[in-house]
């Protein structure tokens, strides 16, 4: 358990990123897949359909004993909580209204923020756009790890301990790479979301909020779902910086799995990437990709060779545009 990663360092290149590159190269040979961009009609409904369970369990949770609460809310809660996440990641690519209703997408996240239980719609959505735009750029990717995740966190047991971690620095990280000026929506986001936290406390106590605050951080850290962040760009294998999983786990998470495809072909809503892969299937078939999302997170512990430094990271050149 003490053994030391001997990477001291980010995999530094001096090329572009790759999705842009493919993404003309497929549409020159496959322009019918323009046709799935757009928004989903259906997600607007099963969003609303999660939030009206969570707010169900709420009211459920609130008279069960303590040992209950935790057991529920790392079976259910933290599951639910966790796909609300990428539900949110959905609607930051305006796939819920389109394009032309941007603010209804903004305010439509926000509600959808609401049984995570910490206001984060709207920041995310403004990083997370750097991060398609500049995937691994020095100073702008807030989803690369920071020089001290990568420095400390360099053994297995201390690598256990990041992946618990793992809400806490995807928090503070914005703030350490790259602040950016508070926006009224970010201020709009934080009212409705204490507003809300404050309401859930004077309805039904305290139960129901640590549900849902314990159920967020239980499923962002060591949860079988959250194998994710590790699974999208940690470099499993040299020159490789983008991995799909086409797993089961997919159903409750909007097909995020389908990271190629969805760098690739960013505005096309995630119930629609497996089509991509169809169409296209010589571009994504021989690329490396994950079928479980568990054992993405034991062979980062185990394998000595993989810490936080595993990320490619290239300097931008000429103007940086962020959102």
């Amino acid at each position: 358990m003490g053994n030391r990663v001997a990477r001291e360092d980010y995999e530094w290149v001096y090329t572009d990123q790759p999705h842009a590159d493919r993404r003309k190269e497929i549409l020159a040979k496959y322009p019918q897949i323009k046709s799935l961009m757009g928004p989903d009609p259906r997600l607007k409904w099963i969003v609303c359909m999660m939030v009206a369970i969570q707010f169900l369990a709420f009211y459920l949770v609130k008279d069960l004993d303590w040992k209950w609460i935790l057991f529920w809310t790392y079976a259910f809660g933290s599951c639910i909580n966790h796909s609300m996440t990428l539900a949110i990641h959905e609607i930051s690519h305006n796939t819920a209204f389109g394009n032309n209703k941007a603010m209804w997408n903004r305010y439509f996240a926000m509600f959808a923020n609401l049984p995570i239980g910490l206001p984060y719609s709207a920041s995310f959505k403004r990083y997370h756009l750097d991060h398609h735009r500049y995937l691994g750029g020095d100073g702008i990717d807030v989803d690369i790890p920071t020089e001290f995740e990568g420095w400390f966190f360099c053994t297995r047991f201390r690598k256990f301990i990041w992946i618990i971690l793992q809400p806490l620095f995807y928090a503070i990280r914005p703030l350490c790479i790259n602040p950016k000026p508070i926006t009224q929506l970010e201020v709009t986001n934080v009212a409705v979301q204490l507003s809300f936290d404050i309401l859930l406390y004077w309805l039904w106590g305290a139960k129901p909020v640590v549900y849902m605050l314990a159920g967020s951080m239980l499923g962002m850290g060591l949860h079988p779902i959250s194998g994710h962040f590790i699974a999208e760009h940690y470099m499993f294998l040299k020159g490789h910086e983008t991995y799909s999983y086409y797993g089961s786990l997919n159903l409750l998470t909007f097909n995020v799995g389908y990271h190629n495809e969805h760098h690739d072909f960013p505005s096309i809503p995630g119930r629609r990437l497996p089509m991509v892969k169809k169409i296209a299937a010589e571009y994504y078939d021989d690329l490396p990709q994950y079928t479980s999302w568990v054992k993405v997170l034991y062979d980062f512990i185990i394998d000595d060779t993989l810490s936080p430094y595993s990320r490619v990271k290239r300097k931008l050149k000429g103007d940086v545009k962020e959102e």
